[in-house]
């Protein structure tokens, strides 16, 4: 697949991404009843693990995606490399919440679910777009005498 592509896949997905943690956010602030097909999302949101530090995980989540989106933008290196290594601790994390929800909460929070498989896919193209790019083909340098 295309750098082209994959910064577009990337993209869209990190808005997505970005619209589900404003949503929570958005309902956290003003303390609006999320919409939800079950009953786990008020008892996710309002656990004990719905922050990190005193810093609520949809916040946290929302700079996350946004910081994604940016390394779109850019081809150079450096960012490809940190986008994948942003998404991959997103991915961390989220694991690390999808196991607290199931063992300590024993509740699920289906926008969260929902956010863990876009976290997952933008990290797997993530990797994608910086694997492509470490084997692309370098222009020979030409010395001239």
């Amino acid at each position: 697949m295309s750098d082209r592509r994959l910064r577009l896949a990337i993209a869209g997905l990190a808005l997505g991404g970005a619209a589900i943690a404003a949503y929570l956010s958005f309902t956290r602030i003003t303390d609006v009843a999320l919409i939800c097909p079950t009953s786990g999302c008020a008892a996710v949101q309002h656990s004990s693990y719905s922050e990190l530090g005193g810093v609520p995980n949809a916040y946290l989540g929302f700079l996350a995606y946004v910081a994604i989106f940016i390394t779109t933008l850019s081809r150079a290196p450096l960012l490809v490399r940190a986008g994948a290594v942003l998404a991959l601790g997103a991915v961390g994390y989220a694991i690390y919440l999808l196991v607290v929800q199931l063992v300590v909460i024993d509740a699920v929070c289906t926008w969260c679910v929902a956010s863990d498989a876009v976290v997952l896919t933008v990290a797997a193209a993530c990797v994608a777009r910086t694997l492509s790019r470490s084997h692309q083909k370098k222009a020979p340098v030409e010395i001239s005498t």
